[in-house]
Parts: structure tokens; sequence; C-alpha cells
């Protein structure tokens, strides 16, 4: 399990990152893009993969990594589950959003 100030803290160390609203959530930018959502009220937190990336990670667990249920998840959207997942594993799923975003 991850809490709430750990995922921010684990976003917050990548270099140049912005934390700013998003709707109802808070979001996490490198150039004014979104790399993760965080929705305190869930517990989830959903990160921008590439869909290789998505796959591979999902593999781990289903019920904890998934894509978004709609055109989102198709374009790479995944959702994280903050109380089922470890915090190394959550580090490296992040740093691959942060870089894929980054890259661009």
């Amino acid at each position: 399990m991850v809490s709430i100030e750990v995922f921010k803290t684990l976003c917050m160390n990548f270099p140049k990152v912005e934390e700013m609203p998003h709707f109802h959530k808070t979001s996490f930018r490198i150039k004014k893009k979104i790399f993760a959502t965080l929705d305190e009220k869930t517990q989830k937190a959903t990160l921008k993969l590439n869909l290789k990336d998505q796959d591979l990670f999902g593999l781990i667990d289903q019920t904890m990594i998934y894509p978004v249920p709609n055109k989102w998840g198709k374009q790479g959207w995944t959702i994280v589950e903050l109380n089922k997942i470890n915090e190394s594993l959550l580090k490296d799923i992040l740093t691959n959003a942060y870089i894929g975003v980054k890259s661009k």
C-alpha cells in the first residue's frame, strides 16, 4: 500500500514537475503535460504509459494495474490502485510515465 503523501513525494522527486489541479483530481506535469493524476477519494492514480508498458505492467496484477476502461485506456492511460501496490513497483511505473511524457 502506498499513501497519498508517498505518491505525491514520488511524483515531485522527478525534475521540473509541477503539481496542479485537474478537475476534481491533482495532476503532476512535466513541460505542461500530465504524466499522472491522483484521486485521493478513491486512492487511485492514473498514469500515462505507452501501450507496451501498459500491457507489461498489467501482467503483474490486473486488479492493481489496468487500462482506463474507455478510449483513454487505449491511449495508454492506466489506473494504479494505491491501496494494493508497493512503493518500489509504483516508482518503476511512475518513472516510465514521466520519461515517456517528458520525451514528447
